[in-house]
């Protein structure tokens, strides 16, 4: 390994909130998407994507994503849904259904279905309320654990965690073992601006052991 010789120092707090997020989701990837459906108090569906998205733990299982506060300092649909009625699903994203998902990101007004204007099909949950859709191999049904707000105002965070209820793996998908096909699958990400990649490119790497290196 070579040592970098000399680094740009950026003080966050002398930058402006659109610069910070721009570096951040620059060199923060490539990002898991998480597709998630919801649904609001009126019964209107809703169905979008967000890059910022983990799994946090197995006891129980449990995921997270943030629904960001807009520029505007309005929030988002999918946060309202929750507030309202504080399930989701999470649905993973192939390459195949890419254009689909890009549609279904558009700022609608919330009484538009993404289901529809994306082309997706609504199918039910068996333990929450918001629909699952038919196009993604896998989802995640989840019941909200809690919403952690983190700032205030344009751009800030709202963390929504979820404990997992139920997965649904479409036919085909499920290996023996336990896992989800990683090349049937065929995931992609978010990168920064506009770029995306995929996870065709892939190696492997045993975890160390033994005595600790010196």
């Amino acid at each position: 390994m070579k040592p970098h010789d000399d680094f740009t120092t950026l003080i966050t707090k002398d930058r402006q909130d659109r610069e910070n997020f721009k570096t951040m989701l620059s060199c923060v990837l490539p990002r898991p998407i998480a597709f998630v459906s919801t649904i609001s108090a009126d019964g209107v569906a809703n169905l979008a994507p967000f890059s910022f998205f983990n799994a946090v733990g197995s006891n129980p299982p449990a995921v997270i994503f943030s629904p960001c506060t807009k520029a505007d300092g309005t929030t988002k649909d999918t946060l309202n849904n929750i507030r309202q009625v504080p399930e989701f699903v999470v649905h993973v994203v192939p390459y195949d259904i890419r254009d689909a998902m890009n549609r279904a990101s558009f700022p609608s007004p919330p009484e538009v279905n993404e289901f529809e204007t994306a082309g997706f099909t609504a199918i039910p949950s068996r333990f929450v309320k918001p629909p699952r859709a038919a196009e993604c191999p896998v989802h995640m049904e989840c019941k909200l654990i809690d919403i952690v707000p983190v700032g205030d105002g344009p751009l800030s965070a709202n963390i929504c965690i979820g404990h997992i209820v139920c997965f649904h793996v479409a036919d085909g998908y499920l290996l023996e073992d336990g896992t989800v096909d990683v090349e049937k699958i065929d995931l992609i990400a978010r990168m920064g601006g506009d770029g995306y990649a995929t996870i065709r490119n892939r190696f492997t790497m045993a975890k160390p052991n033994g005595p600790s290196p010196t």
